[in-house]
Order: structure tokens, then C-alpha cells, then sequence
């Protein structure tokens, strides 16, 4: 699995122009799937990203997590993350999980993340989607399983 991590002031997510999903203080989450990644894969950035501490404490230093500050999450399937554009002009997505794996490890994830007490929004999984944010920092980041 591979994460883009970018911490928000707020953001949304639309879906032929209706809000699907949207939260103040906290993470956007670009997620892909690879091919061959597991539930373990999505245990382990759950956890990553809950525990992940990139907010300012009273002193100014990144040394506080989500969950210490009570942001929210707005999780966003990205299958686009696994595009190879190493040759050609075109990506190649080979590496991209089937719709249906990536989905269930998509789900999966967004409840490992709700188990550990987070509010999680989320866009609509292989749909047109429009997201927007005002980035936090800007702090963004890229978290990967293996």
C-alpha cells in the first residue's frame, strides 16, 4: 500500500457535484493498492498513520498525532498511486490491485483507522472525484507498507 499523507486546515470530496465527504483539522489520504499488498498491509499504516506525530505540540514541534489533537481523516482511493512511468508515455497500472482486492483493503484500512477512534470521511471508491484542501504547512508526506 501507498500513502499520500497531507495534513489539512480542512477539505472535501465531491462526486458530480455533491459533498461526499469532508472534515476540518486532520489528514487527507491518497490510497493505493497494490497488486500484492494484504490486510496486514493495512493494519500496519492504519497504525502508522494514527500514531504518526506530525502535528505541533505547545512548544511548536511536530511531536503530536492525530489522535492527540482529535483531527479527522478524509480517505480517498488512489489507484493512479501505482502508475510506472518509467517507459513510454503512458502509465502502465500493472502493480495497481484489481477493483474488487483493492476495494475490500481499502475498507479495510478505513475501519482499522475508525477502530482506533478516528472520524473517517471518504470519497466514493472508483468513482470521478473532486478533492480539495487547504494544506496544513504544508506538511505531505508518502507512506508505503513494504
Amino acid at each position: 500500500m501507498r500513502i499520500v499523507l497531507q495534513r489539512a486546515k480542512k477539505a472535501k470530496v465531491e462526486v458530480d457535484g455533491n459533498i461526499v465527504g469532508r472534515i476540518d483539522k486532520g489528514f487527507v489520504l491518497l490510497i493505493g493498492i497494490a497488486h500484492d499488498d494484504s490486510i496486514e498491509d493495512a493494519e500496519y499504516l492504519a497504525d502508522k498513520v494514527a500514531h504518526l506525530r506530525v502535528f505541533e505540540d505547545e512548544a511548536g514541534k511536530m511531536n503530536t498525532s492525530i489522535l492527540d489533537v482529535k483531527g479527522s481523516i478524509l480517505s480517498v482511493s488512489q489507484f493512479t498511486l501505482y502508475g510506472d512511468t518509467r517507459k513510454g508515455r503512458r502509465p502502465n497500472f500493472m502493480n495497481a490491485a484489481k477493483p474488487a482486492t483493492a476495494e475490500r483493503l481499502y475498507e479495510a484500512f478505513n475501519d482499522c483507522l475508525k477502530a482506533k477512534g478516528l472520524v473517517v470521511e471518504t470519497g466514493i471508491f472508483g468513482s470521478m472525484m473532486d478533492v480539495s484542501l487547504i494544506n496544513d504547512g504544508p506538511v505531505t508526506l508518502i507512506l508505503e507498507s513494504k
